[in-house]
Protein backbone atom coordinates (compact mmCIF):
# COMPACT_ATOMS: atom_id res chain seq x y z
CA UNK A 1 0.00 0.00 0.00
CA UNK A 2 1.51 3.76 -0.96
CA UNK A 3 0.96 6.59 1.25
CA UNK A 4 -1.97 8.03 -0.66
CA UNK A 5 -3.60 4.87 -0.72
CA UNK A 6 -7.39 5.05 0.94
CA UNK A 7 -8.03 2.02 2.36
CA UNK A 8 -11.71 1.18 4.25
CA UNK A 9 -11.82 -1.35 6.62
CA UNK A 10 -15.42 -2.57 7.76
CA UNK A 11 -17.47 0.99 7.60
CA UNK A 12 -20.29 1.35 8.99
CA UNK A 13 -23.00 3.98 9.28
CA UNK A 14 -26.55 4.38 10.15
CA UNK A 15 -28.74 6.91 10.97
CA UNK A 16 -31.06 6.04 14.02
CA UNK A 17 -32.40 2.48 13.17
CA UNK A 18 -31.77 3.38 9.47
CA UNK A 19 -28.38 0.92 8.63
CA UNK A 20 -26.85 3.12 5.24
CA UNK A 21 -24.03 0.32 5.02
CA UNK A 22 -22.69 -2.11 7.18
CA UNK A 23 -18.72 -3.76 6.74
CA UNK A 24 -17.93 -1.91 3.64
CA UNK A 25 -14.06 -2.34 3.47
CA UNK A 26 -12.53 -1.73 -0.03
CA UNK A 27 -9.62 -0.03 -1.11
CA UNK A 28 -9.26 3.18 -3.84
CA UNK A 29 -5.25 2.85 -5.41
CA UNK A 30 -3.55 6.11 -5.72
CA UNK A 31 -3.85 7.94 -8.62
CA UNK A 32 -6.72 5.33 -10.44
CA UNK A 33 -9.80 6.46 -11.48
CA UNK A 34 -12.76 4.98 -10.13
CA UNK A 35 -16.90 5.23 -10.34
CA UNK A 36 -19.37 3.98 -7.90
CA UNK A 37 -22.47 2.79 -9.02
CA UNK A 38 -25.64 1.95 -6.54
CA UNK A 39 -29.18 2.43 -6.39
CA UNK A 40 -29.96 6.23 -4.82
CA UNK A 41 -29.78 5.81 -1.37
CA UNK A 42 -27.21 3.05 -1.09
CA UNK A 43 -24.61 5.22 1.04
CA UNK A 44 -22.51 6.58 -1.75
CA UNK A 45 -23.43 10.48 -1.00
CA UNK A 46 -22.75 9.49 2.58
CA UNK A 47 -19.19 7.50 1.81
CA UNK A 48 -18.12 10.44 0.33
CA UNK A 49 -19.50 12.87 3.37
CA UNK A 50 -16.75 10.84 5.65
CA UNK A 51 -14.14 10.44 3.40
CA UNK A 52 -14.42 14.47 3.23
CA UNK A 53 -14.57 14.50 7.25
CA UNK A 54 -18.55 15.89 7.35
CA UNK A 55 -20.04 12.90 8.92
CA UNK A 56 -18.29 10.13 11.58
CA UNK A 57 -18.58 6.69 10.70
CA UNK A 58 -19.89 4.48 13.34
CA UNK A 59 -17.77 1.91 13.71
CA UNK A 60 -14.65 0.61 11.01
CA UNK A 61 -11.48 2.41 10.13
CA UNK A 62 -10.09 4.79 7.35
CA UNK A 63 -6.32 4.76 6.02
CA UNK A 64 -4.55 7.10 3.83
CA UNK A 65 -6.57 10.10 4.40
CA UNK A 66 -3.82 12.21 6.99
CA UNK A 67 -2.30 15.15 5.56
CA UNK A 68 -4.38 14.42 2.00
CA UNK A 69 -6.58 17.59 0.68
CA UNK A 70 -9.85 16.44 -0.93
CA UNK A 71 -11.35 18.40 -3.68
CA UNK A 72 -15.06 17.56 -3.95
CA UNK A 73 -18.25 18.25 -5.66
CA UNK A 74 -20.82 17.61 -3.96
CA UNK A 75 -24.55 16.87 -5.18
CA UNK A 76 -25.90 20.24 -4.73
CA UNK A 77 -23.46 22.93 -5.67
CA UNK A 78 -21.82 24.86 -3.17
CA UNK A 79 -21.00 28.15 -5.39
CA UNK A 80 -20.83 31.42 -4.21
CA UNK A 81 -23.73 32.42 -6.09
CA UNK A 82 -23.29 36.10 -5.96
CA UNK A 83 -19.81 35.92 -7.37
CA UNK A 84 -19.36 35.68 -11.02
CA UNK A 85 -17.42 32.23 -12.27
CA UNK A 86 -13.87 33.69 -12.27
CA UNK A 87 -14.37 34.59 -8.07
CA UNK A 88 -15.46 31.52 -7.78
CA UNK A 89 -12.74 29.67 -9.00
CA UNK A 90 -10.32 32.36 -7.60
CA UNK A 91 -11.77 31.49 -4.15
CA UNK A 92 -10.33 27.98 -3.73
CA UNK A 93 -6.75 28.85 -6.12
CA UNK A 94 -5.80 32.34 -4.89
CA UNK A 95 -2.96 33.52 -7.18
CA UNK A 96 -1.75 30.13 -8.38
CA UNK A 97 -3.28 30.80 -11.54
CA UNK A 98 -3.58 33.79 -13.48
CA UNK A 99 -6.75 35.77 -14.47
CA UNK A 100 -6.00 34.38 -18.21
CA UNK A 101 -5.86 30.71 -17.06
CA UNK A 102 -8.87 31.11 -15.53
CA UNK A 103 -10.99 32.37 -18.34
CA UNK A 104 -9.17 29.65 -20.61
CA UNK A 105 -10.65 26.98 -18.39
CA UNK A 106 -13.89 28.62 -17.81
CA UNK A 107 -14.28 29.28 -21.80
CA UNK A 108 -14.10 25.49 -22.61
CA UNK A 109 -17.11 24.69 -20.53
CA UNK A 110 -18.74 27.95 -20.34
CA UNK A 111 -20.49 31.04 -23.33
CA UNK A 112 -18.32 34.05 -23.00
CA UNK A 113 -21.14 36.09 -22.09
CA UNK A 114 -21.86 33.94 -18.89
CA UNK A 115 -18.26 35.23 -17.88
CA UNK A 116 -19.54 38.68 -16.14
CA UNK A 117 -22.49 37.30 -14.87
CA UNK A 118 -23.51 35.91 -11.36
CA UNK A 119 -23.59 32.81 -10.74
CA UNK A 120 -27.23 32.89 -9.25
CA UNK A 121 -28.06 33.48 -12.90
CA UNK A 122 -26.34 30.25 -14.65
CA UNK A 123 -28.60 27.26 -15.67
CA UNK A 124 -28.52 24.06 -13.43
CA UNK A 125 -25.72 22.64 -16.12
CA UNK A 126 -23.70 26.31 -15.71
CA UNK A 127 -23.43 25.52 -12.31
CA UNK A 128 -22.80 21.98 -12.49
CA UNK A 129 -19.36 22.51 -14.82
CA UNK A 130 -18.56 25.43 -13.09
CA UNK A 131 -18.54 22.84 -9.77
CA UNK A 132 -16.22 20.64 -11.57
CA UNK A 133 -14.15 22.61 -12.74
CA UNK A 134 -13.43 24.90 -9.32
CA UNK A 135 -12.82 20.56 -7.80
CA UNK A 136 -10.54 20.07 -10.47
CA UNK A 137 -8.15 23.58 -10.25
CA UNK A 138 -8.37 23.53 -6.25
CA UNK A 139 -5.19 22.26 -4.96
CA UNK A 140 -5.92 18.88 -3.75
CA UNK A 141 -4.24 15.46 -2.99
CA UNK A 142 -7.46 13.26 -4.33
CA UNK A 143 -10.88 14.07 -5.80
CA UNK A 144 -14.38 12.80 -5.38
CA UNK A 145 -17.22 13.90 -7.49
CA UNK A 146 -21.09 13.23 -6.45
CA UNK A 147 -23.12 12.83 -9.23
CA UNK A 148 -20.96 15.44 -11.49
CA UNK A 149 -22.45 15.17 -14.77
CA UNK A 150 -26.30 15.60 -13.48
CA UNK A 151 -28.29 17.79 -15.82
CA UNK A 152 -25.58 17.83 -18.44
CA UNK A 153 -26.49 16.88 -22.20
CA UNK A 154 -24.15 14.54 -23.82
CA UNK A 155 -22.10 17.01 -25.57
CA UNK A 156 -21.22 18.98 -22.40
CA UNK A 157 -20.88 15.58 -20.27
CA UNK A 158 -18.29 14.90 -23.39
CA UNK A 159 -16.32 18.59 -22.71
CA UNK A 160 -16.35 17.96 -18.69
CA UNK A 161 -15.38 14.46 -19.08
CA UNK A 162 -12.16 15.57 -21.39
CA UNK A 163 -11.54 18.39 -18.98
CA UNK A 164 -11.35 15.66 -15.87
CA UNK A 165 -8.92 13.69 -18.26
CA UNK A 166 -6.46 16.91 -18.57
CA UNK A 167 -6.43 18.37 -15.07
CA UNK A 168 -6.93 15.20 -12.82
CA UNK A 169 -3.12 15.41 -13.10
CA UNK A 170 -3.13 11.67 -11.57
CA UNK A 171 -4.38 12.29 -8.54
CA UNK A 172 -6.76 9.95 -7.07
CA UNK A 173 -10.28 10.07 -8.59
CA UNK A 174 -13.90 8.69 -7.46
CA UNK A 175 -17.23 9.47 -8.71
CA UNK A 176 -20.76 8.41 -7.61
CA UNK A 177 -23.01 8.29 -10.82
CA UNK A 178 -26.18 6.26 -11.57
CA UNK A 179 -24.94 6.11 -15.36
CA UNK A 180 -22.69 3.20 -16.46
CA UNK A 181 -21.68 4.76 -19.55
CA UNK A 182 -19.85 7.17 -17.53
CA UNK A 183 -17.19 5.01 -16.01
CA UNK A 184 -16.43 3.73 -19.98
CA UNK A 185 -15.97 7.55 -20.77
CA UNK A 186 -13.47 8.43 -17.65
CA UNK A 187 -12.02 4.95 -18.58
CA UNK A 188 -12.36 3.99 -14.58
CA UNK A 189 -12.88 0.68 -13.18
CA UNK A 190 -16.33 0.37 -11.54
CA UNK A 191 -17.30 -0.32 -7.69
CA UNK A 192 -20.57 -1.41 -6.58
CA UNK A 193 -20.04 -1.36 -3.45
CA UNK A 194 -24.04 -1.70 -2.06
CA UNK A 195 -24.63 -4.61 -3.98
Amino acid sequence: MSRNDIVIQNLSKAYGKTVVFSGLSCTFDAGKRYCLTAPSGAGKTTLFKILLGLEKQDSGEITGLKGQRAGAVFQEDRLLEDYSALSNIRFVTGNQLSVSEINQYLLRLLPEDALQKPVREFSGGMKRRLSVLRALLAPSDFLLMDEPFAGLDQETRLLTIRLIGELRKNRLLVVATHDPFDAELLDAVTFRLFD
